[in-house]
């Protein structure tokens, strides 16, 4: 019986979700970062820098790529990896640019907010 409250802790009571409508800001931001990278490495670069805490499902990766392309605010072009496999490799445009100013000062706005409410006795 130990062992499967032991699994069950690691599998699925110590995982975070990122936050709802957080997921293109942390796209842009790790962009804005590195200038060019492909959807693995995004997922990837998003896990290590949050310790692990974050960690971008391909189901919901690639969709959102492919939403903030058709906004125009990434471009994307076929390369090949390190690994010499295919991807697609993203890159944040001016527009993107301008997103991501937006994004991160809408999410500072609602986090101070939530601060305030967490705070009050």
């Amino acid at each position: 019986m130990l062992e499967v409250f032991v699994w069950r802790e690691r599998c699925c009571l110590n995982q975070d979700e990122i936050p709802p409508g957080t997921l293109h800001l942390l796209i842009l931001k790790t962009l804005a970062r590195h200038m060019e990278l492909h959807g693995y490495e995004i997922a990837n670069s998003i896990q290590r820098t949050s310790d692990d805490v974050l960690q971008v499902e391909e189901g919901s990766l690639y969709p959102a790529l492919q939403r903030m392309l058709i906004k125009g605010w990434v471009t994307a072009e076929w390369g090949t990896t390190a690994g010499n496999r295919r991807a697609r490799y993203y890159k944040l445009t001016p527009a993107g640019r301008t997103q991501l100013v937006l994004e991160v000062s809408q999410f500072e706005r609602v986090m101070g907010a939530i601060g305030r409410v967490i705070q009050t006795a």
